[in-house]
């Protein structure tokens, strides 16, 4: 092979290292975040049944993982914040809102980490791979302009370049594009969930605030 079909095939296997590195490096935190949340739903649903804030912020920093306790103890702090002040009204729960839609967007943001780069990575290598099939075509037609034949033998070298870089960035191309598509969906049940906790700590919190107001 030729330099330039040589570095086509190199940058192929370092894009394909770094998005093997994205896949294992996504597929533990969605593991742990997965696993993490299971136990903590339950944990700090059981704390605010009974009306205990401090005992689910602190269920909550046991779970640094999860993605469901980084949104919730978000609220929770802004929540108890206002409850100190004993400043409870309907302004304070948009704050305990905002608090939580800030959070969400962080955690989508850190859950998203490297995946745009497979897409980027499953869209451009077969096009990478495509480069270094045009390099080995033109070392083909080299080779039957120097050999001054068009015999298999003028053009096997470049031919073969061809077919190699373009193997390789197939083959680099649609596992990143696969693993895209998974984690992109696994994203997005995340944010369900993310949505629905935020949905009903906010309908806890008006609950509370309406017994309160009625003990007054």
């Amino acid at each position: 092979m030729g330099f330039l079909a040589r570095f086509v095939v190199v940058l192929l296997f370092v894009m394909s290292a770094w998005s093997i590195g994205v896949m294992i490096d996504r597929a533990l935190a969605f593991g742990a975040a997965r696993g993490q949340s299971r136990q903590f739903a339950p944990a700090v649903a059981g704390a605010l049944r009974e009306g205990k804030l401090d005992e689910a912020i602190k269920i909550a920093d046991r779970f640094p993982k999860s993605h469901l306790a980084k949104v919730v103890v978000a609220g929770l702090q802004e929540f108890r914040a206002h409850q100190m002040s004993n400043d409870i009204s309907g302004d304070e729960i948009a704050a305990s809102t905002r608090a939580l839609e800030r959070a969400e967007a962080i955690v989508h943001a850190e859950l998203k980490r490297g995946i745009s780069g497979l897409a980027t990575i499953g869209s451009t290598g077969p096009f990478v791979g495509l480069f270094g099939t045009v390099v080995g075509i033109i070392n083909a037609f080299k080779g039957i302009s120097s050999e001054k034949s068009t015999g298999l033998g003028a053009v096997a070298g470049g031919i073969s370049e061809a077919l190699v870089t373009t193997a390789v960035g197939l083959f680099v191309a649609l596992p990143a594009v696969w693993a895209y598509n998974y984690f992109s969906g696994r994203v997005e049940a995340f944010d369900v969930e993310m949505g629905n906790s935020s949905s009903e700590l906010i309908d806890y919190f008006l609950k509370r605030t309406a017994k309160a107001s009625a003990g007054k």
